[in-house]
């Protein structure tokens, strides 16, 4: 078996933390041209990032060997516990087995009127003229769809921006934390006290509202489910369980959603002939008022953006893992407590499966070949992919459809679109003006 090649530009202890920090994506893009497996450094902590489509869906599916693990779940753990993103092998099937009926199709249609009440709220408290920071409007309508069907209620004002705030604070730190010796991460430094009084605020705050919740009783929320849910031996989750998925759903329902719909803006403003195209489906089907789930069918194009922004912006951009025991991979032999690192970005952009890889084109995925919907990996694959993609890429779709059918954003200064070194890819500031559509949706005059 050969050698697996190691990414130029190394450094002694730092590894490849340099190239990771100053153009993250273009070292993530360069990586496929030195083989299917490369050799990386993630700071002192050497790792093997898979470059290939199939063998990373490999590593996916074979869930058992590639662990849960590695420097940047590790820093995701700190905050979610054992969550269903971050709960390593041998404890993840009995509550994933509990929890996905509750995000079955049949769920997401109920959830759909939720969604679309609050995503309403949001779009339709926005001023003609106004200039607003993009992604706070995005966390915010995020938040409130995720508060609701998780909760049963709204969190009130003041605590869900302390929240959102919270979990801003702990996002932005994770990268940096996953690429530096550990022993650094233990100094009483102001950055690593903020850092964990962030989470400490966030399971407080959490712990707060489930404990209200379950004095209430009852309720058909996300939560009174996780409460009542049992296996068939009548085992319940317990309550550090249930605080586990719940921090998991509060901030990948916030997050990595409002991310996807900050980057599909700013590309909508970027691609005026595409945002023409979605803006003349919105006032077709929506004539101007919020859009439900019976619309779904009819906004292909809308559906086709969001695709399309998750292959060229996936918010979650890379994951680490951790090989539990001797195996091979790709021809190549990995040990046992490797390291592996893969990246829906890195595959996402692979000019063999999307030609013209950099190039936002919705309309590709009309005619995808198969190899192309294998490396569309924004969701993951296997016995962890994402158990909220539906409900996902339902308020996804439904809120750019009501954002279309009100308003026309356009980029305004004070924005930076470069990545911010942050855990979930997102811009680092987005500004943009609304005004409210006129008549002629498509135009951009």
């Amino acid at each position: 078996m050969g050698s697996i090649a190691v990414a130029p530009h190394r450094l002694p202890v730092l590894g490849h933390m340099v190239s990771l920090l100053r153009d993250p994506l273009e070292f993530l893009r360069s990586l496929p041209a030195h083989g299917d497996l490369v050799r990386v450094g993630l700071g002192p902590v050497s790792a093997v990032a898979v470059c290939d489509a199939e063998l990373t869906r490999e590593l996916l599916r074979r869930d058992r060997v590639f662990d849960k693990g590695g420097p940047l779940l590790d820093r995701v753990r700190e905050m979610l516990g054992d969550g269903l993103v971050t709960c390593p092998y041998a404890v993840h099937r009995r509550p994933r087995r509990l929890v996905q009926p509750l995000f079955h199709s049949a769920r997401t249609v109920e959830y759909a009127s939720i969604m679309s009440e609050r995503i309403a709220a949001v779009v339709e408290s926005w001023c003609d003229g106004e200039v607003l920071d993009v992604k706070a409007q995005m966390h915010a309508l995020t938040s409130a769809v995720t508060a609701a069907t998780l909760f049963g209620h709204t969190v009130p004002g003041p605590v869900q921006r302390r929240m959102l705030s919270d979990v801003d604070r702990v996002v932005a730190a994770m990268m940096l934390r996953a690429l530096v010796p550990t022993a650094l991460l233990r100094l009483p430094t102001p950055g690593n006290r903020a850092y964990v009084r962030a989470i400490t605020n966030l399971r407080a705050a959490l712990a707060e509202i489930i404990a209200t919740r379950r004095a209430e009783g009852g309720g058909t929320d996300l939560l009174a489910a996780l409460i009542a849910a049992h296996d068939g031996g009548g085992e319940r989750l317990s309550d550090l369980e249930i605080s586990d998925h719940v921090i998991t759903f509060f901030v990948a329902g916030t997050e990595t959603t409002a991310t996807a719909l900050v980057w599909a803006l700013a590309l909508l403003d970027a691609h005026p002939a595409i945002a023409d195209r979605l803006y003349a489906e919105a006032e077709t089907v929506l004539a101007g008022r919020p859009a439900r789930y019976e619309d779904l069918s009819r906004l292909p194009l809308t559906a086709r953006v969001l695709t399309e922004t998750l292959r060229l912006r996936p918010p979650v951009w890379f994951v680490t893992r951790t090989v539990g025991e001797d195996t091979e991979l790709g021809g190549r032999s990995l040990t046992a407590g490797t390291t592996v690192l893969y990246s829906a970005f890195t595959i996402q952009h692979r000019a063999d499966l999307y030609p013209d890889p950099e190039r936002f084109d919705p309309d590709r995925w009309l005619t995808a070949k198969p190899s192309a919907r294998t490396g569309f990996l924004a969701f993951a694959d296997g016995a962890r992919k994402c158990v909220g993609e539906d409900f996902a890429m339902t308020e996804m779709t439904l809120a750019l459809a009501t954002i279309a059918a009100r308003w026309r954003l356009r980029t305004a200064p004070g924005s930076d679109p470069r990545p911010a070194r942050s855990a979930t890819l997102q811009p680092r500031r987005l500004r943009m003006r609304v005004n409210a559509a006129m008549p002629q949706a498509g135009s951009r005059e």
